[in-house]
Order: structure tokens, then C-alpha cells, then sequence
């Protein structure tokens, strides 16, 4: 049985350059399971570097990416995916042209229906399969508040229901860490409380751990606990929404350090 105080993700001395322009230097922290974890810092910061190492779409120059005791730095996306870690993007890429429902029911791996074998010779598992996954879809967008849009095409939803869609389309995965990429980017308030009330209970009901890119410090300071601070490719800090509201550091990370600023507002 694994240690409950092994983190989910560890990074360690993580540094990526592209060209001579060092994106990210040395970076090290650790997400405990359990949490919504914040990832802060101004543009430029290296944050979204970072989450591209995390899941495999870059390869990083030194250091190492630990989930739970296994590394996963040298690991293809695909196999990132099947230890449980799945991100979304600041831009939803949502299948447009199929309805929300086919787009959660597309999740799964491994489906029968897949494999033409199956297709031929066991259809009555392929359907009870497909049944399966339907109703477990369709329970998915009953807790993001989307199924009376099951039959609508995802190309017409709002920019907000599309990260609601987002969301439910990683819980549909099963995840067991889920990379945020700024989730409350074009939504409006009220959607964006419903994405806020959401991420809260996939962690505290559905057991579910996030590290969340956000530029809204609301929903930042709101919704996570602790608060990593990134600032020229290096982890500055990490604390509380209190502890980095009042630290120097983050100051002049964001407003250039005058000595008399509040960080009320990052």
C-alpha cells in the first residue's frame, strides 16, 4: 500500500530551454493529493511550459516529473494519460461537430466497439458496453449541469459551457490528477460559479486532485489552497492565498516591488 503522504506530483529541478531563452529553471514542488493547488505568475512565467512537461508534450532538459514514486518525465502523453493525469487547455478542444453526449462517451479507452472483431462476433457486449458508458456520461453531465444539452453540438455551446464540457469530459477519464489551463478564461460569473462549485466537489466528493492555471485572482484566492508562485521560469513561493497576498516576493513579481503595493488584488 502506497504511502497516503507520497505526493500525487513531485517536480524536482525541472529546467527546459528553448534555444538560449530559459522558460523554466529549476523549478521543484510537490501537490499533495486531495487539494486544488494554484499556479500563479505573471506572463511569461513559465506555468503553461510547465503543465506541457507534466504531460508529455515536452520533454524536459534536466530534472525529474514524479507521479506518486514513478517518474513520468521520459513517458509519451498517451501513457501520462493512463497514469491518471489529464489537463485541459486555455483554448477548449471540443469535438464540434458531436454532440456533448459523444463527446464524453469518447473518453474511455479500451472501448470494445474499437475493435472490429468485437463489433462482428460480440455486439451484445459492444452495446452493453456502449449502455454502460452512456449512463455513466450522462451522470457526469447531470453534476456539471449540462445534460439538457446531451444532443446539442459542442461547436454551439457558450465559451463557458465549453468548460464546463472541459471539466466533464476529464471526469469521464477518471482521473485521478487534472491539469486546469486557466478554466474560468471567457466565462461569465455565473458559469464561472458553476465551474468553481464543480472543481470544488470532484476534489472533496469525487476524491479528485487539482493544479490549476488562472489569471482570475477571485477565483484563485477563492478556490485554492496552497498557491504556487511562478515568476521567470522559477517556483518563488508556495502558501496560502493569505501567505502570498502579503509576500514581497509575489510584489514584485507582479507590480515591480515599490515597497508600498498590497498584492490584495493578484
Amino acid at each position: 500500500m502506497k504511502n497516503s503522504e507520497t505526493p500525487i506530483l513531485e517536480i524536482r529541478d525541472v529546467v527546459k530551454d528553448f534555444g538560449g531563452i530559459r522558460a523554466v529553471n529549476r523549478c521543484s514542488f510537490k501537490v499533495q493529493r486531495g487539494t486544488i493547488t494554484g499556479l500563479i505568475g505573471p506572463n511569461g512565467a513559465g506555468k503553461t511550459t510547465l503543465f506541457n512537461l507534466i504531460t508529455g508534450f515536452l520533454k524536459c532538459g534536466s530534472g525529474q516529473i514524479l507521479s506518486g514514486d514513478k517518474r513520468i518525465d521520459s513517458l509519451p502523453p498517451h501513457e501520462i494519460f493512463r497514469q491518471g493525469i489529464v489537463r485541459t487547455f486555455q483554448i477548449p478542444r471540443e469535438l464540434k461537430r458531436m454532440t456533448v453526449l459523444e463527446n464524453l462517451m469518447l473518453v474511455p479507452a479500451d472501448q470494445l466497439g474499437e475493435q472490429l472483431w468485437s463489433s462482428w462476433l460480440l455486439p451484445w457486449r459492444v452495446k452493453r458496453q456502449e449502455k454502460s458508458i452512456e449512463e455513466r456520461a450522462l451522470e457526469v453531465l447531470r453534476f456539471v449541469s449540462l445534460v439538457h444539452l446531451k444532443n446539442e453540438y459542442a461547436g454551439n455551446l457558450s465559451s463557458g459551457q465549453k468548460k464546463l464540457l472541459e471539466l466533464a469530459r476529464t471526469l469521464m477519464a477518471e482521473p485521478q490528477l487534472v491539469l486546469l489551463d486557466e478554466p474560468g478564461a471567457g466565462v461569465n460569473p455565473t458559469l464561472m460559479k458553476q465551474l468553481a462549485d464543480d472543481i470544488r466537489r470532484s476534489c472533496y466528493e469525487r476524491g479528485l486532485t487539482f493544479l490549476l492555471i488562472e489569471h482570475d485572482m477571485d477565483l484563485v484566492m477563492s478556490l485554492c489552497d496552497p498557491i504556487i508562485v511562478m515568476c521567470n521560469g522559477e517556483n518563488i513561493m508556495v502558501g496560502s492565498p493569505h501567505e502570498v497576498q502579503r509576500d514581497q516576493r509575489v510584489i514584485e513579481a507582479y507590480l515591480g516591488g515599490s515597497g508600498n503595493e498590497s498584492a490584495e488584488g493578484i
